[in-house]
């Protein structure tokens, strides 16, 4: 993909999928603005690293479910870097429950990052975007189209930012801006650490590809949607899960 002159902002773009999708997009081409909420090491690692390989990147600090935070990390990206074309929003949270366990502090907290961050950052980024439009990048899950016991509030919450997906889509296209969604199945981060082998093994068993997936197969893909090679593609959400049976 050539994203060379392009700007892209990555939430969440200290570590797993967010970091995979900042290196891609650098390797792209792409200067690349990394926000963090807290792990400023692991962000400044990631930029350095872009940096070593001749890209350009910097990081900003912000809580993404924070408009000001945000506007104020965005704004400050701008003046880096440019206007942006992309607009990669990978930060997320999961938590698990059952139906008899679930709180309000759960589920505030899994619909704050996960869908009204998609808003935050959609509104800070939009005044700042190219005149020639891009593209917005969110990151759903398999798990709305096939929810296991536990995940029914971390589902829905990514089942709403499908739909606010689409919606974007539908308003934002009169400006040249394409809105879409990857829905990855589990996916070897740290945050799959504690996952325990035997869940593992049996979601390897259910992908005919025989494998989990890695940050940069879902990295790529994110890629191809923020590429002009994908210009024809709006409102849409990409099950990325390696085919699960």
């Amino acid at each position: 993909m050539n994203l060379a002159g392009q700007v892209a902002i990555v939430t969440g773009g200290s570590r797993g999928i967010g970091a995979a999708v900042a290196r891609r997009l650098a390797k792209d081409g792409a200067a690349v603005a990394l926000i963090y909420q807290s792990n400023r090491e692991q962000a400044a690692e990631v930029a350095a690293d872009i940096r070593k390989q001749g890209g350009r990147a910097a990081i900003f600090q912000a809580n993404v479910i924070d408009e000001h935070a945000v506007n104020t990390a965005v704004q400050q990206a701008v003046a880096e870097f440019g206007p942006v074309n992309v607009l990669a929003h990978i930060a997320g949270v999961f938590d698990a429950a059952p139906v008899g366990n679930i709180t309000r502090e759960l589920f505030d907290q899994q619909f704050l990052v996960n869908t009204w961050s998609v808003i935050t950052t959609t509104q800070a980024v939009l005044p700042h975007f190219s005149s020639n439009g891009g593209s917005i990048i969110n990151v759903s899950t398999s798990l709305v189209h096939e929810p296991r016991d536990g995940t029914a509030v971390y589902s829905a919450s990514k089942a709403a930012l499908e739909t606010l997906t689409f919606g974007f889509a539908s308003e934002l296209g009169a400006r040249g801006i394409r809105v879409n969604a990857v829905a990855p199945a589990i996916t070897r981060t740290d945050m799959t650490a504690d996952i325990p082998q035997p869940h593992l093994d049996h979601e390897r068993s259910l992908t005919p590809l025989g494998r989990l997936a890695e940050p940069d197969d879902i990295a790529d893909v994110v890629a191809f949607l923020a590429s002009r090679d994908s210009r024809w593609v709006t409102g849409r959400t990409l099950l990325t899960d390696g085919g699960r049976m």
